[in-house]
């Protein structure tokens, strides 16, 4: 099971996936939008998020490396716009994972069902590193 490093990016993922495939002579990407994912409609979209990247990823060097643009009103610092993505298809073990690192630490997401997984979930430990959880390849939505 490997983790995988995560990159957020302010409004230019985009741009930055691009470069990164030309300078490491990768496929091109696959690009989900926010504004191509399944809408909830308690919660419209705003305006400004319709185009901004929510998932790509890279094979680079053999290690896959997975990208995103901050949700609108996210906290965004450079340089700290990184996580680590643990990807699994057994649901207990991340179940096991996430609850412990959950301790002294802060839930973003509990790990719950979404349209991508059957379990996705988010948390920033006690010592300041933000990890995701998925269960499954997270390539293809249900």
């Amino acid at each position: 099971m490997p983790v995988h490093a995560y990159l957020t990016f302010n409004g230019n993922c985009l741009e930055a996936v691009q470069f990164y495939a030309q300078v490491f002579q990768t496929e091109a990407p696959q690009i989900m939008t926010y504004g191509e994912a399944p809408q909830d409609p308690n919660y419209p979209l705003p305006e400004e998020a319709k185009n901004l990247v929510m998932h790509t990823r890279l094979l680079i060097s053999g290690s896959p490396v997975m990208f995103s643009d901050a949700f609108p009103g996210m906290p965004y610092a450079a340089g700290t716009n990184f996580s680590l993505a643990v990807i699994s298809d057994n649901h207990n073990e991340l179940k096991g994972y996430f609850d412990k690192l959950k301790e002294g630490g802060t839930v973003r997401m509990e790990l719950q069902e979404t349209f991508w997984s059957k379990a996705y979930g988010s948390l920033v430990d006690k010592f300041g590193i933000e990890w995701q959880f998925n269960c499954g390849d997270g390539q293809n939505a249900k």
